[in-house]
């Protein structure tokens, strides 16, 4: 008996190719034109993704010509090996890019932040974050560049008294009180699997519940200093409540939430 199966697939493996690259081309490309990378990687990795997706364009469109007009084509074309059966590959990447249009990346939560380990601290086998204004003054710093800062200069009371205004998303931690919530930032040093999550505690009038986790915030208020209890049983041996930095808030704001969430 004669197995068509063999042929009909080898001659459909070119179609699986070319619409493979056309639309992963593509997909890199829209996340670019609609500052979806933003949400993906880190900005210095922009250009080499526009790159790729314009490549990725170049050669979809070559094999489509040679496809169409095989006289384009130098020579027998030559089918790669792999170690999937023949066309799984491709099918599996066309599956996966067309999904990437359907589903649009999404923030980081503060579940993911809690998860990853919220702190004041930053991890030191991450890359520091790049921007660092040291000659700045107390308001005009950063959550970032209060984390920073305390890494540097890791004494909670020298800061007592300094005012301050930054944004972050809310973040409930459970082991702190109900008046008691987190501003935080995740920061990015390659892309959003390896971002990790800093925040600072702000002390609130009222009960947290006012104001919804992941909702971002604008806090203003004034640094001080109490005995806090920041990490779980589960990130570390010393449970016990620790000096920390607090923003004693005078004015919480609901801001939209930005188009760049992360630092850097």
């Amino acid at each position: 008996m004669v197995n068509f199966s063999a042929p009909k697939a080898a001659g459909l493996a070119p179609w699986f190719d070319i619409t493979a690259l056309l639309l992963w081309g593509a997909l890199l490309l829209k996340y670019a034109i609609t500052g979806q990378l933003a949400l993906l990687i880190h900005p210095n990795y922009f250009g080499l993704c526009v790159a790729a997706g314009i490549i990725l364009l170049l050669l979809g469109l070559g094999k489509l010509l040679q496809q169409v007009r095989p006289q384009v084509s130098g020579g027998e074309s030559v089918q790669h090996i792999t170690l999937l059966p023949q066309n799984v590959g491709s099918a599996l990447l066309i599956v996966v890019a067309i999904a990437g249009f359907l589903i649009p990346p999404t923030i980081l939560s503060s579940q993911t932040a809690i998860q990853r380990g919220l702190t004041e601290e930053l991890p030191l086998t991450r890359s520091q974050p790049e921007s660092f204004r040291v000659g700045t003054s107390p308001e005009e710093r950063t959550l970032l560049d209060w984390i920073r800062t305390l890494n540097v200069y890791p004494e909670p009371d020298a800061y007592t008294g300094d005012p301050v205004k930054v944004n972050g998303f809310v973040t409930h931690l459970p082991q702190l009180p109900d008046n008691y919530m987190m501003v935080s930032r995740f920061v990015l040093t390659c892309c959003a699997v390896d971002a990790y999550p800093v925040g600072l505690p702000v002390k609130l009038e009222g009960d947290r519940q006012a104001f919804a986790p992941d909702s971002w915030v604008e806090v203003t208020g004034e640094m001080i200093t109490e005995d806090l209890q920041l990490t779980t049983e589960a990130e570390g041996d010393n449970n016990l409540p620790q000096r920390q930095l607090v923003i004693q808030a005078s004015a919480v704001e609901p801001i939209p939430t930005p188009r760049n969430p992360y630092d850097y």
